[in-house]
Formats: structure tokens, sequence, C-alpha cells
């Protein structure tokens, strides 16, 4: 450690997370995949007055796969730190916050109870406050305590359904979940895993935690934190089965999170929340196609989209970095000519998002859709989600012309950079990941190969939707004034302020909350309690003990206060 210096911590990290992801991938997928079947294996900690306390933990290919891909992806963060967060001081505990991270998100993985998921459930939401407030302001302060107050909604619904499993005599949120009862602690459940997603009306806190360092956004949106919440409802999908409700209500809200998020994509002008936004986009897609009824589908796209979505951060970091911390999508332009790698992967990864043939969002995606034609969902449903595909060319497309091939209309080119040895390195793993992952996983999951549900004119319907979002982008892009001059107005600030998520769940409900506790405090606390509280009793008790023959030495009241007090 000491021979490598202050930038030891990351590279070892990178090293031992590469090695971690090589070994799930060759053995664990051998032993779950070619072996066949999935493991449940009890870790027993001690034994206590006739009770086996043990720890479950679940060896299946959803487990194996998603730990697999979360330890590559954090390797190549790991990799890429070394470069963009080089000049730090406090590198080591960036780097312990890391790996407490992808600690806890390994335990939310691989166990399968409800009572210890929480465990790494609260880690998560820990960990991620101390990162994004990693950059000590107060504006990364103020999206931490969004991010951990957001996600401790979440943590309460969790302990309340634990709760009533212990009530109802159960210890594992698992089958015989019917009646009102159950369809309830379904709900919880669901309903936590929305606050963790960010889905409506839990939106605002994140494109906020963009306040953290890039490589905590890419792995955050990745692979890590907003996956947890979807990748809890796949897990427990059997138990939700019981309560079509629910699945009712995951389908609406992923829906509506779908379309509100591409809206806002397209008027966002930070390079960093675009991909964000986008981000949230996919992950209401992923909770509509568990709605509808299609829980592996949603777990493929989550592996796929896991890749892509860490590629398409690293680029954007990779520009950042290069370019003097510039951010702001309306003063940079031609970086294809100053940064070749990583425009060339910003624009590989672009194309994956929107779904471009033999990309890894190709496959997944084109499933979601096939899901969506025919699963349990509505006519509007399917509207809503078709219209949210071609925002995400839309959105995929503006990135590409604000970043890559636009003008530079503020950027001085003396503040660029080189493309550093490991950001390179780190970007080219994902990218090969992001190019072969669709294809590998859908030859070797058997349960997603050959899953066919739409004919050709379904799939050309997709094929439209995808040319109808090219199409608007680009001119949209070429007429500018046009869009901006029909779109301004109330209706525009609605669309691109995430439909006022931000003022509904931020400084509305703490302005509202700030005003009510002063009114408490001053008529209450400071009022009326103290009248009829302890210092007017004490008042009372004062005057009329008075009366007493020894009031002259005061003995008297004060005996009489103590016996009326404690008596």
């Amino acid at each position: 450690m000491k021979a490598l210096g202050h930038l030891g911590a990351p590279l070892l990290s990178s090293v031992f997370l590469f090695s971690v992801s090589l070994t799930l991938w060759v053995f664990g997928v051998y032993g779950v995949v070619f072996l066949g079947g999935s493991y449940l294996i009890e870790w027993q900690f001690f034994f206590l007055c006739g009770v086996d306390w043990t720890l479950p933990i679940i060896v299946d290919y959803t487990s194996v796969v998603f730990s697999c891909f979360v330890c590559l992806i954090s390797g190549s963060v790991s990799l890429f730190s070394v470069s963009y967060m080089g000049g730090e001081i406090f590198i080591r505990r960036f780097m312990l916050l890391i790996m407490g991270f992808v600690g806890s998100m390994n335990l939310l993985i691989f166990v399968p109870s409800l009572i210890t998921v929480l465990l790494g459930w609260d880690g998560l939401g820990i960990v991620s406050f101390a990162l994004v407030i990693y950059y000590q302001n107060k504006k990364s302060l103020a999206a931490g305590m969004l991010t951990v107050l957001a996600n401790r909604i979440g943590d309460a619904l969790l302990i309340l359904a634990i709760c009533f499993l212990v009530n109802w005599g159960e210890w594992r949120f698992g089958y015989g979940m019917s009646g009102d009862f159950g369809v309830f602690i379904c709900l919880l459940v669901a309903v936590g895993g929305m606050t963790k997603s960010a889905q409506i009306p839990f939106s605002a806190w994140l494109p906020a935690a963009m306040a953290a360092p890039t490589p905590v956004s890419a792995l955050v949106h990745s692979s890590t934190l907003v996956t947890a919440g979807v990748y809890l409802v796949i897990r427990f999908y059997s138990s939700l089965l019981e309560s079509p409700e629910v699945l009712w209500v995951l389908s609406k809200v992923g829906a509506l999170t779908l379309l509100m998020a591409g809206l806002s994509a397209c008027y966002e002008v930070d390079l960093k929340k675009i991909i964000a936004l986008s981000t949230l986009s996919q992950l209401g897609l992923m909770m509509f196609t568990v709605g509808v009824g299609y829980p592996i589908v949603a777990v493929f796209h989550l592996f796929t989209h896991a890749l892509f979505k860490a590629l398409l951060f690293l680029c954007a970091g990779s520009i950042i970095h290069s370019t003097g911390d510039v951010q702001d999508g309306r003063i940079l332009g031609g970086v294809n000519r100053l940064l070749p790698f990583s425009s060339g992967c910003l624009i590989l990864s672009s194309a994956a998002l929107c779904g471009v043939p033999f990309l890894s969002g190709f496959y997944s995606k084109d499933l979601v859709l096939e899901g969506t034609f025919s699963g349990f969902s509505g006519s509007l449903e399917t509207f809503v989600v078709l219209v949210g595909a071609g925002l995400s060319m839309v959105y995929s497309l503006r990135i590409l012309l604000m970043a890559v091939f636009g003008q530079n209309f503020g950027g001085s080119l003396l503040s660029f950079g080189v493309e550093s040895g490991y950001m390179v390195i780190s970007i080219l793993i994902l990218a090969v990941g992001a190019i072969s992952s669709g294809c590998l996983l859908q030859g070797v999951w058997v349960d997603v190969n050959g899953f066919d549900v739409v004919g050709v004119l379904g799939k050309a319907v997709i094929a439209f939707i995808t040319f109808i979002g090219l199409s608007y982008g680009v001119i949209s892009y070429l007429s500018v004034w046009k869009f901006g001059r029909v779109l301004v107005g109330s209706l525009g600030r609605f669309l691109s302020s995430m439909w006022f998520m931000n003022t509904i769940s931020g400084s509305l409900v703490a302005g509202v909350g700030l005003k009510w506790g002063v009114f408490l405090h001053l008529q209450l606390d400071q009022g009326w309690m103290e009248v009829f509280g302890g210092q007017g009793v004490f008042g009372a008790l004062k005057k009329g003990g008075c009366w007493f023959p020894m009031r002259r030495s005061g003995v008297g009241c004060w005996c009489l206060l103590v016996f009326l007090l404690f008596w």
C-alpha cells in the first residue's frame, strides 16, 4: 500500500472486485446454470434457548449474475477513480465507503429473508448519504438529506411489514400472503421498493443525488442503490403474485414514472441529470414489466441496463473531468475531436440505451416491449410505455448532440485534458460488456432464450416507435427555436420540472412542516402547555402553599410540592 502511494486503495479495490466478479462468473454460473437448480444455505450463528439463529443465503442464477455484475461495475468504477479522484486527500475514506456500498448491496442480493434484507437495505441508505455529502458544501448536504429521508420512508415501511409478519406468527415473507392482511403486507413491501427506486411520488431525490462524485453516480445509478427496490420486488414476486392489486399499482406507477422521467430528460440541460433521468425512466419501465407479470424479463433488462448505464456515466465523467468540471450541456460540444475514445463509447452506450440492434439494450428492451403487448396491461398503459420508449431515443440523441456533435459555445479549448490510461481501461471493460452481455445472457439464460410473444406486427410497431423518437429528436434539434416557442409557458415548466415533484416532496412539505412546527412551538410548547403544565401547576402550588404556618421559611411550600409530585 505504501509503495503504491495514496492511489493504492482504488487500485487494490479494483483488483479485488475484478477477482470476485471473475470467480462468481466462472464457478457460480457453472454451478447454478450448467449443474442446474438453486441452493438455499442456512448459516448457523449460534443455538440459544431452543432456537437456531441462522442467516439464510440463496444462490441462484439471479443472485449470482447480479452480484457478478455489481462487482464488475464496482471494479471499473474503482479503477476509474484512480484518475478522477486522484487529487482528493481522503481517497482511502472514499474507497472504504465504496466497498461498504458494494458489501451492503451483495448482502441484499444473497439474503432472501425480509428481516436480514433490512441490514443491507439500511447499509445502502447510510453509505449513500455519506457519499452524496462527500463534497462538503450546502448543496451536497441538502441533496444528502433529501436522499436519506426519502430512503428512510422505505426503511420504515419494511420495518412495519416485519412487525405485521411477526404479529401474524411468521418470520419470513413468502407464500401464503392471502387475504386483506396479506395484501397490506405486500403493499408495504412494494411501496418500500418504490421509495428506493425513486418511483412517483418519491422521485425528487434521484436527480438531487447527482451532487455526489461521478464515480459514485455511475455505481448508484447502474447496479446498487436505485436498483435495490426493483430487485426487492422481483425477489418477492412469488408473494406479490397472490396480491394482484399490488401488481396493478406497480404497473400504473411504473408507467407514470417512465413518462415523467422521459419528458423531463428532454428539457434538462445538465449532462449528469439527463443521464439520471434516463435511469429513472428505465426503472419505471422495469417496475411496469414486473407489474404486468414478467419479472424474468425485468431482471434481464436490469442486468443489461446496469452495464451500459455505468458505461454512460463513466464516459460523461471522463468528459467532465477533461473539460475542467463542465457539465452544462449548453456550453459543451465538439468533444469528439478532443476526446475520441470517450466520445465513441458515449455513442455506443447511448445506442444501447436506445435499443439499437445487436447491442445489449436491444435484447432486453425488445422483450420488455413485447411483454407490454401481451401482459396484463390496458391500451392506455401500452400507449404510455410506447411513448416512453420513443422518448428514450429522444434524450439519448440529445446527450450526443449536446456533448459530442454539438458546437462549443463557452468551453475553453485550453481546459481540455487528456484521457488517462486508467479511464480508458475501465471504460473499455464496460464497453465490451455493453456490446456482448445481451447476446451472452440470452444464450445462456434458458428462461429468456426464445422468448417470443408477439408476431411481426408487434415488432414492426416497436421499430416504428423507435423511428418516431429518432425523427422527433432530430427535428427538435434542427428547429430548437420553434419547439421552444410552442412549449414555453405553464405546460413547458410543468414538463421540465419532473411534474413539480421537487416542489411537492421537497420545499412544499418542508415549508408546511416548518411553519406548523413554529406555530405549535409558540402556541403550545411556550404557550398553553406552560400555562396548564409545569409552570402553571408550580405557580398554583406555590401560591396555595403560602397559607401554611411555615410560609416564612418556605419549607412548607417545598414539602407540599414534593408530596404532590412524587406521592
